[in-house]
């Protein structure tokens, strides 16, 4: 026992606060406080998830990472602020232009907002194109990665382009004329278009000319050194004449807009499904909240996309282009060049908890289950659903599906037990931003072949992470459950950490019927016994949690908290931790993304350590400690600190209590708050810096998690081999091994 856990038991019980009744109130949602003007120091949302985007784009910049995996990192950054623009800018916007107009919690009104907003992304922009020309490139060159511009090309690789052109782009391409019978094309949202001038008589005319999405981004030519490719917007560029034979053409310019994309759903409609399906059509026609350019762009132009898309000089982004940087993510996974990327994160088969079992009942009746993803493979999760697919004791399978992948071993899962006979609830949320097409697909596969299947509720989104499966066993029924932190989606698992439990604990098995009771009918919210649950008690016990902690430091008990989450946004949640850290409490926080707390404020937040860790994996996971007088209880689920998880979805919180998993869950915080090389820390300015590596050893904790995973899975191999194993006679052992009686 280590001797930090020997001091835990020694501490005294904590101060219990009094518990909370549920009531039927309880169950309507209520609005949140918001502090505004704000009483506290409160960092602006957008402005915080800029800084996290920052963070992202400094691994682009950093020259000890793979320029390939540097190559996907500037990509992830346009994909980013892609979204950022379609939903959060689009906002900003919409309250600007409205008649609400009021400060937010940070004390901004909309307008300051978008002037603050955007003048930080301008700068971001001009970074994330400094990064490609003056890093990424010539880095891309030491390895004899090329890209070429068509004067560059040789005879050969002319020609090359050429036949692509006439057989794979030309079929596909359709200039559009804009005049007064022909009007200016409704784009798609996203799209990548040429904006051309042409001469008609000694007057301009204009067209544009659609980058077509289905072909790549890129094509390679032949190259007697390393390897070379074009864009394919500058072999279009150089074929324009072949489109507009009858014009001289004037000038041309690259261009790309990016369109409000928040759907705006009527939950009250007759069909939620119907509705969806209706408002994602309107995904493609919303306003324009950007327009992207190339730098040095003909002048007249210019004022035709400005006076035809009606954007003003602050939505638009001149850059050196190439636009749209999201193809990097194509180009960073070219084949044959591994040794451009990180080693590999190949999760272990199975986890070493669930080695040498071949029914994973059997091995949850035992204890409590773990598994830490990616590192651990997402198939203990899919055998799980799967085995119960097919067990015919198995009764019925309840499961939330907030983001699945395209071709999901899940769904085909839960399929296959409703053929089995099964009764399979499925509550799949078709309000997951950006996923509801997806996700309605599934939905209509899911009720075609049986499954009951919940669209989600009125108002919230249910985001909770749970399977149900009950199954009928010797002593009666037994209900086994998989809680988790993240999505149900097999291709993201490889990349996002995330933390699943497995139980067959009963008291765990009725909340968990409850839940879904609450989700598939009209049930009452009920008091459960270990699950928090929002929107009707989650936001309660976590201020009850951080308020025992602050009472405790007060009275001289132990105190602390520690909390790794995505975002941290709630107003009253951040009171609470300054409140705590003014008492003395000592808070851990590690915050992937969305930081509104501003921690080292004497005399507030002077307690408070904010952490980023930014690395190879996308960090996901939700933990939740808390010292507790000496008595630590440790959280986990599907909630960030933000108003949306607390008070406007379904979300799950549960409890660790296995010691075992405990003893893990700690270690696993432990050796994240020693990471030194993915790690940055935030100042009291807002800013974020790089820990300090000099004279120490650099830990990479994603590493130090994966070689864990592969040490405890070889021990468990080790140790199944001893016992099988042949022990061959010797002289010395061969008296001792004689049997006393040979009948």
């Amino acid at each position: 026992m280590s001797d930090k856990k020997k001091d835990d038991e020694k501490t005294t019980k904590p101060q219990k606060s009094k518990k909370h009744k549920l009531n039927k109130e309880d169950a309507v949602l209520k609005p949140v406080k918001l502090f505004s003007p704000p009483d506290f120091p409160y960092h602006n949302r957008e402005l915080s998830w800029m800084d996290f985007n920052s963070r992202v784009l400094e691994e682009a910049f950093e020259k000890d990472n793979p320029v390939l995996e540097r190559v996907k990192f500037l990509a992830i950054t346009a994909s980013n602020l892609d979204e950022f623009f379609m939903v959060r800018v689009a906002g900003v916007m919409d309250r600007m232009h409205s008649k609400h107009n009021e400060p937010d919690a940070s004390g901004m009104n909309a307008q300051q907002q978008f002037e603050k907003l955007t003048a930080k992304i301008h700068e971001f922009s001009k970074k994330q194109y400094s990064c490609l020309h003056h890093s990424i490139i010539p880095a891309l060159k030491k390895h004899k990665l090329r890209f070429l511009k068509i004067k560059e090309l040789s005879k050969t690789q002319k020609q090359s382009v050429d036949t692509y052109f006439d057989k794979f782009i030309f079929p596909v391409l359709t200039p559009l004329a804009v005049d007064t019978s022909r009007p200016f094309p409704l784009l798609a949202n996203k799209s990548l278009n040429i904006a051309v001038r042409l001469l008609n008589q000694g007057e301009d005319v204009f067209a544009v000319v659609q980058v077509p999405s289905i072909i790549p981004r890129f094509f390679e030519v032949k190259s007697d050194s390393g390897r070379a490719f074009v864009m394919l917007e500058d072999i279009i560029i150089s074929r324009l004449s072949d489109l507009f034979e009858l014009y001289e053409i004037q000038a041309y310019c690259p261009f790309r807009i990016t369109r409000d994309s928040d759907l705006d759903i009527d939950e009250d409609a007759d069909d939620l499904l119907v509705e969806i399906e209706h408002s994602l059509k309107k995904r493609q026609r919303g306003d324009p909240v950007r327009l992207e350019i190339v730098s040095k762009c003909d002048k007249a132009l210019r004022e035709f996309l400005v006076d035809m898309l009606k954007v003003s000089e602050e939505e638009i982004y001149e850059v050196s282009g190439p636009l749209d940087l999201t193809f990097f993510s194509k180009f960073g996974g070219l084949d044959g060049l591994e040794e451009l990327r990180f080693k590999p994160i190949i999760p272990v088969n199975p986890p070493s908890e669930l080695f040498g079992y071949d029914d994973i009942f059997a091995a949850i009746r035992e204890k409590d289950r773990m598994v830490h993803h990616p590192y651990e493979s997402f198939d203990s999760v899919i055998k799980f659903v799967n085995q119960a697919a097919n067990d015919e004791n198995v009764l019925a399978i309840k499961q939330t599906l907030y983001r699945v992948s395209g071709n999901s071993p899940i769904i085909a899962a839960l399929i296959k037990a409703a053929e089995n006979g099964k009764q399979v609830t499925v509550l799949v949320e078709l309000k997951a931003r950006f996923d509801e097409e997806n996700n309605i697909g599934w939905a209509k596969k899911l009720e075609k072949a049986g499954c009951h299947v919940i669209y989600g509720l009125a108002g919230l989104k249910t985001h909770c992470k749970i399977v149900l499966v009950v199954r009928r066993e010797q002593d009666g029924i037994r209900r086994y459950l998989h809680m988790g932190t993240g999505n149900y989606n097999d291709i993201t698992a490889r990349f996002y950490t995330d933390i699943g439990m497995f139980t067959c604990d009963e008291k765990f098995g009725e909340d968990a019927s409850s839940l879904f009771n609450v989700i598939t009918g009209y049930s009452t919210p009920p008091v459960y016994n270990k699950m928090k649950v929002a929107p009707t008690g989650l936001r309660q016990f976590f201020s009850e949690m951080i308020i025992n902690e602050t009472e405790n430091a007060k009275a001289g008990l132990p105190s602390g908290i520690t909390a790794k989450i995505n975002s941290l946004v709630d107003p009253e949640i951040i009171k609470l931790l300054y409140d705590a850290s003014k008492a003395g409490v000592k808070i851990q926080l590690i915050v992937r993304g969305i930081c509104c707390l501003v921690p080292g404020i004497k005399g507030i937040s002077e307690n408070i350590k904010v952490r980023s860790i930014v690395g190879q994996l996308l960090e996901h996971s939700r933990i939740f400690i808390f010292e507790n007088g000496g008595m630590k209880k440790i959280y986990m689920g599907s909630a960030d600190w933000m108003q949306r998880n607390l008070d406007k979805r379904v979300e799950l919180v549960f409890p660790i209590e296995d010691k075992d998993l405990m003893e893990r869950s700690f270690d696993i915080i432990a050796t994240m708050l020693k990471d030194v090389l993915n790690t940055r820390v935030q100042e009291s300015d807002t800013s974020y810096k790089l820990l300090d590596r000099r004279g120490k050893k650099v830990h990479n904790c994603q590493h130090e998690f994966y070689d864990e995973a592969k040490k405890k899975l070889a021990l468990k191999k080790s140790n199944v081999l001893e016992e099988h194993q042949f022990v061959p006679l010797t002289g010395e052992n061969f008296k001792k091994n004689i049997p006393e009686n040979d009948n």
